[in-house]
């Protein structure tokens, strides 16, 4: 039974895949949880610093900080964050295809851009479209670090500040729940003062007059550049909760068709070993008949 064996082959192949997705889920799923409550932590300091940004643009309208001013837009930023592993489903294929395409219309609009580039899958995708990455973040790990993520950052930073860019976008996948990811696009810089008052105002918070020390413009400025870090922390803290959650029902799914192909070749083993009996029994009966 040539073909018996062949399958049982086939059936052993598929199981010992199983065993792997379903490790690499129970993994995820442990992941996810540590990733899940890294995420909300991080939310409390940036609206925080949100609602503090907002109340000194407020309390001091005669300073425009250059992260505030809108400009005619001719040279663009991107911030692209992906992971840095595959197995998470069309995750990064959902973002990546919305920054091609954002990327594709700015350059129908006149529009220079230059890209900073988060994680491996990102990073290998832009190369090999030919955008031009001026910075580079890799090997993040489990747990996002403000350290090594402000050098790359603050490149694209320090360019507009000096004018260099228009505009900076941020893509990256944000987490809404365990079955549910979206790739977002948003405008980090510049800042809009109306946006950050409305969100203010929905969070129930009340505005409040300072003192200074040592005046209003160093700490705006300096309160500024940390409320755009924390933006950008956020955002890869989102990635990676939707990382491990993708990764999750991915696996999942891997394991639950493993199982359907088990079964389904377990079938065919049976049919075919039953034939085989039949046939043997066929002719075992055709040769008693003959003598």
């Amino acid at each position: 039974m040539a073909v018996g064996k062949e399958i049982r082959g086939k059936i052993k192949s598929v199981e010992n895949t199983r065993k792997i997705t379903k490790a690499m889920e129970m993994v995820a799923a442990s992941k996810m949880r540590k990733a899940q409550e890294r995420m909300r932590a991080a939310r409390p300091y940036a609206e925080k610093v949100r609602t503090i940004a907002s109340n000194l643009g407020s309390a001091n309208p005669e300073y425009v900080h250059p992260f505030m001013k809108v400009n005619r837009v001719k040279r663009a930023g991107m911030i692209v964050v992906t992971t840095d592993k595959g197995l998470c489903g069309g995750m990064n294929t959902n973002v990546l295809r919305a920054v091609t395409a954002s990327l594709r219309q700015l350059q129908d609009e006149g529009v220079t851009t230059e890209v900073v580039a988060v994680g491996n899958k990102g990073l290998g995708f832009l190369n090999r479209i030919g955008a031009r990455v001026i910075s580079q973040v890799t090997q993040l790990g489990d747990t996002p670090r403000l350290d090594k993520l402000i050098g790359p950052v603050k490149t694209l930073l320090d360019e507009y500040a000096k004018g260099e860019l228009d505009v900076v976008y941020l893509a990256y996948t944000r987490f809404v729940n365990t079955m549910r990811q979206e790739s977002v696009i948003d405008t980090l810089l510049p800042l809009s003062p109306e946006e950050m008052r409305r969100e203010t105002a929905a969070s129930g918070q009340h505005a409040w007059d300072y003192i200074y020390e040592p005046d209003a413009q160093s700490v705006i400025d300096d309160l500024l550049v940390r409320y755009v870090e924390a933006l950008v922390y956020q955002a890869v803290a989102e990635n990676m909760a939707s990382e491990q959650s993708a990764r999750m029902v991915a696996m999942k799914a891997a394991t639950d068709n493993a199982g359907n192909v088990i079964n389904e070749l377990k079938l065919i083993y049976n049919k075919t070993r039953q034939a085989a009996i039949t046939t043997e029994l066929t002719e075992i009966v055709a040769g008693a008949a003959a003598v």
